[in-house]
């Protein structure tokens, strides 16, 4: 997977990483994916949903990785 842009949320508490991943979605070309890092836990659940409510698709299932949370997300 090509991953066309990273956002390192890390320390960003919720909902600051589904604002922040929203914002970058709207001007990405369509097919690029964005990687999302964050460490919130709600972000689990709530990046997910609020980026497909939105039109946008998870490229793969959100990825732990100690507190560490990736999504893959295509605009």
């Amino acid at each position: 997977m090509k991953i066309d842009y990273t956002l390192d949320l890390r320390g960003e508490p919720c909902p600051f990483p589904v604002i922040y991943a929203l914002e970058v979605l709207k001007d990405m070309q369509k097919g690029e994916v964005l990687q999302v890092v964050a460490d919130c836990p709600a972000s689990f659940r709530n990046v997910p949903e609020e980026v497909t409510k939105h039109g946008y698709r998870l490229v793969e299932e959100p990825v732990k990785n100690g507190q560490d949370l990736y999504f893959y997300i295509s605009a």
